[in-house]
């Protein structure tokens, strides 16, 4: 008896490939190291029409001027970037001042505090230190 064994053909689609590996056979083919036609053989792609649309989608040929240059943006777009930088900025900017003058209102609370407790207490809190009191200080800390 003779049993035959059927070896079924089982078509690869590009889900079978790795968006790493779909990158590196268009990097490669995009710096000349290999021809489309070479990928193919070299890491056993069934057709030339896979890679190429790998490389409509992935590479940095523009197809629609046929040109290797990678597209400059337009006036439209650059305008549209730049008022989303200043957007941006102005956000920042607004934070940045929000914080400010919630510190600086702070400041002015604290002291408040310190005054009304020195009334209230009457207590010093504040070290009001003469510059002669600086010096020795300042000296004291050093020799130690």
């Amino acid at each position: 008896m003779q049993t035959s064994v059927k070896s079924e053909y089982v078509k690869r689609t590009q889900k079978d490939y790795s968006l790493s590996f779909k990158l590196q056979v268009v990097e490669e083919i995009e710096s000349g190291q290999l021809g489309r036609l070479d990928a193919c053989h070299k890491y056993g792609i069934q057709a030339r029409s896979t890679i190429t649309q790998w490389l409509r989608k992935y590479g940095t040929f523009d197809w629609d001027n046929l040109s290797r240059e990678p597209m400059s943006k337009t006036p439209e777009q650059k305008i549209l970037e730049l008022e989303a930088k200043v957007r941006l900025l102005e956000k920042q900017k607004a934070r940045a001042e929000h914080l400010a003058e919630r510190a600086d209102k702070k400041v002015i609370i604290f002291d408040m505090l310190v005054d009304m407790a020195e009334k209230e207490y009457d207590i010093q809190i504040r070290k009001n230190y003469t510059p002669e009191l600086l010096k020795t200080t300042k000296d004291n800390t050093k020799k130690r």
